[in-house]
């Protein structure tokens, strides 16, 4: 048992190793300093109520130990998780507008359709459709415009406006 006439010696050599240890665990020099603080603060209420230690180092290290515990469970982050802070951009608003423009596309002429289809399939080109259609490139060129004035009509987007607008 450490007699207290003796612990303030005993206690300045052990500060140094107290603060160097709250360094590696904490993550600011502010905050490894208070939990040095608190650890020397607890040690001492410890001993005053005459607490046996056996190894006032080591015992002075599992309290260090422990208010370090008792700090990284209560952090909690507190900030609300905001839209702009997502790493990743949610995905529903083009699903549901990707399935506001099949059920706009359905509505179309049959004809209209199948060239609005064989685009979103992968098919740009007007002398390409053409030529799978059947049909002159004048024709698939007014039916194609024909069914986007109706789609953007049909989404609410302006004549001019990009099929950004969609999402």
């Amino acid at each position: 048992m450490y007699q207290l006439h003796h612990l303030p010696d005993e206690l300045d050599a052990l500060l140094p190793r107290l603060s160097a240890r709250a360094r590696r665990l904490s993550d600011s020099q502010s905050d490894a300093d208070d939990l040095a603080q608190e650890a020397a603060l607890k040690l001492w209420t410890t001993l005053h109520k005459g607490t046996d230690v056996d190894d006032l180092e080591r015992y002075a290290m599992t309290i260090l130990r422990n208010l370090a515990r008792q700090r990284w469970r209560s952090d909690k982050p507190t900030d609300p998780l905001e839209d702009e802070s997502a790493s990743v951009p949610p995905t529903a608003p083009a699903r549901m507008a990707c399935a506001d423009l099949a059920v706009a596309v359905d509505k179309l002429p049959e004809s209209q359709a199948l060239l609005i289809q064989m685009i979103a399939a992968g098919e740009t080109s007007p002398s390409a459709l053409a030529e799978r259609t059947g049909l002159p490139v004048g024709t698939v060129m007014s039916r194609l415009a024909r069914a986007r004035a109706t789609l953007r009509q049909e989404m609410g987007i302006e004549r001019k406006a990009p099929v950004s607008e969609l999402f």
